[in-house]
């Protein structure tokens, strides 16, 4: 039975008692609503259904064909979700000036099975090669790394992030009122047994004094309503502040987002240069976390192929972004700068997020990949990554050359 089923027994023992037997009549019921559902649908052919996509610039777009929407169309998933759901942001949004996104979403962890035809392809294109029977590597063993500690001239901040998604409700996208509400119960009682330097407080958005919102504000913690089309189409901001919220530990470097894209983002984070040591707290405090959310019976959507499932198949696998605020005026002006990043596997960014420019030669540089490669691995990539960008830089301030410093390698799948 799926997780589906599962989260619906332990609702409804938890509410009434009524245990496995009355669940069990509660979820084949449901398969026969949408069993009806899929039978009115029916009355028109996929062809007539098939989205115009002939303008489309996305990963969705380019891998969706007739024959695999004649497959999917009918189906759901134990919850209800379809494949129109799906790919409705893609849908809507044809394309984007700067990058290819990816055009679909997951409203449940089953999504991905479901309606493996297609996020199988989508998945493929989006890692640069991933296929159906990959395993990915998981690795939280922050002892592993080298290195990680750069010069703070260069290096301004370090931060490390992912997300987890609680198995058994729906993600963003197609969670109910009370599916997000139960994942704000779950993860805040989880937070606030936390102890010692990740001991810290919850603020609902909802409800919260002005004080405590302008605090939030002044320390950057503060996450809006999506405005993004990708996310409105997505489902994302519907019901808007409820059950958001914002949790940080007293020392403001370890920060956990509720129902924000995904049921929770964790974030280690610092200024200067210190990426080993926000990532041993990454690695340190996103354990704590899951042992409080195991203790009271719920656990992360995680698999061998997949790693940790999220909303976007974008973030699949390790769901981690380490990234620095790095100051590299002059290494940033040389014409080969673009291939270099991408030989490292590194992307960036402005310091104001997607789309923003960079100021004053400072970027926000992070790993391009997620899904095939452990937290360890990547972080390990952008740690050498920008040792060799700060070592690029201060070479060009003496005048000398970087010739040699070019790295040489595959650019595929960027």
């Amino acid at each position: 039975m799926s997780s589906f089923f599962v989260r619906n027994a332990r609702a409804l023992a938890t509410a009434g008692g009524a245990g496995v037997a009355a669940a069990s009549a509660w979820y084949y019921g449901n398969q026969i609503v949408d069993a009806r559902v899929g039978g009115a649908r029916k009355m028109y052919p996929p062809s007539a259904d098939f989205p115009d996509l002939k303008k489309h610039n996305n990963i969705m777009a380019s891998n969706l064909t007739p024959k695999i929407y004649a497959k999917l169309r009918d189906k759901a998933t134990p919850a209800g979700y379809t494949l129109d759901q799906c790919i409705q942001t893609g849908v809507d949004n044809p394309g984007h000036p700067f990058i290819k996104t990816v055009g679909m979403v997951a409203g449940d962890e089953e999504s991905y099975e479901v309606f493996a035809d297609l996020f199988d392809a989508v998945i493929d294109e989006r890692h640069g090669g991933y296929g159906p029977d990959d395993k990915h590597p998981t690795d939280l063993d922050w002892t592993k790394i080298r290195g990680g500690n750069f010069d703070d001239k260069y290096v301004l901040s370090s931060r490390v992030r992912t997300g987890r998604s609680i198995r058994g409700l729906s993600l963003p996208p197609a969670c109910t009122r009370a599916e997000r509400r139960e994942v704000e119960r779950v993860v805040s009682d989880a937070l606030a047994n936390l102890a010692g330097e990740f001991e810290g407080k919850y603020y609902p958005l909802g409800n919260m004094t002005e004080d405590e919102q302008q605090q939030l504000i002044d320390d950057h913690f503060l996450f809006d309503k999506p405005v993004s089309p990708l996310l409105t189409c997505a489902g994302m901001a519907r019901d808007w502040p409820d059950a958001r919220g914002i949790w940080h530990n007293s020392q403001k470097n370890f920060l956990v987002w509720v129902n924000e894209e995904d049921h929770t983002r964790v974030i280690s984070m610092e200024k200067g240069g210190n990426m080993a040591r926000v990532f041993q707290r990454f690695c340190s405090g996103l354990k704590q976390v899951e042992k409080q959310i195991n203790d009271k019976g719920w656990e992360f959507m995680w698999n061998e192929h997949l790693g940790y499932v999220l909303t976007c198949p974008s973030n699949l696998g390790t769901g981690l972004r380490a990234g620095v605020h790095v100051k590299i005026p002059r290494v940033s002006k040389d014409p080969r700068f673009e291939n270099i990043l991408k030989v490292l596997r590194l992307q960036k960014r402005g310091t104001g997020g997607v789309d923003t420019a960079a100021v004053g030669g400072t970027f926000d540089i992070s790993n391009a990949d997620r899904l095939g490669k452990s937290e360890v691995q990547l972080v390990q990539i952008v740690i050498d990554g920008v040792d060799l960008l700060v070592r690029m830089e201060k070479e060009l301030e003496r005048g000398r050359s970087i010739d040699k410093l070019i790295p040489k390698g595959d650019t595929r799948g960027l």
